[in-house]
């Protein structure tokens, strides 16, 4: 099984790589796009969740399936360099990690249900990876909008720590900027069912959670 995750470890930058040959990259199309201005475009009465543990491309998918989902929109957070690429972020000297950004309806499903949710997507115990994909893009990372959020955060995070062996290592930050990621990323479990990292990493984790037949 080693020698798999070993074969997996840069399956997702090698589909990425595969796309960014395939089609343009659509940076200079692509603004900044800020908390703001994405507030302005949520639905009235929406809630906004930011959440990032390991690839986008497997938190995204996770999200999607659930009840009182709006959107889910993979991007990078987190970091210093203004309006990143993929292949920037990749290298490692942005700063970002790879996060969703979740708009979800609170009638429907409450910020402390996504957060029992996100223990559950990935190991957050594990610092600067998850599974075969290493790098700080891939921390656990839980980016909050405001105070109660923050304190909810916190919380789920000490709840969550009875159930782990090891010391959880998610950092809990104030969310500053959030730029979505290109086109090609959006939606990909659901656009790419077959390709090899969906069939064998995240198909397989969306059946354990019951959201995928």
């Amino acid at each position: 099984m080693r020698n798999i995750h070993r074969i997996l470890v840069p399956l997702s930058v090698v589909v990425a790589a595969v796309f960014i040959v395939a089609q343009p990259l659509f940076t200079e199309q692509r603004k900044e796009v800020s908390e703001r201005a994405m507030a302005e475009n949520a639905k009235q009465g929406n809630e906004v969740a930011y959440f990032g543990g390991g690839c986008f491309w497997c938190v995204e998918a996770v999200y999607e399936k659930l009840d009182g989902i709006e959107s889910a929109v993979s991007g990078y957070a987190g970091g210093t360099t203004e309006n990143p690429t993929y292949e920037q972020v990749s290298r490692e000297n942005t700063g970002h990690a790879e996060v969703v950004r979740i708009e979800f309806n609170p009638q429907v499903i409450s910020y402390n249900e996504m957060l029992d949710m996100f223990w559950k997507v990935h190991d957050p115990t594990t610092l600067n990876r998850q599974g075969a994909d290493v790098g700080t893009q891939y921390r656990s990372i839980i980016l909050y909008e405001n105070e109660e959020q923050r304190q909810l955060a916190e919380q789920s995070k000490k709840e969550a720590s009875k159930y782990f062996d090891d010391p959880i290592v998610t950092e809990i930050e104030q969310l500053q900027d959030f730029y979505p990621a290109e086109e090609y990323h959006q939606d990909f479990f659901e656009k790419n069912p077959n390709y090899g990292y969906c069939r064998i990493v995240i198909a397989p984790k969306l059946k354990k959670l019951n959201l995928y037949d």
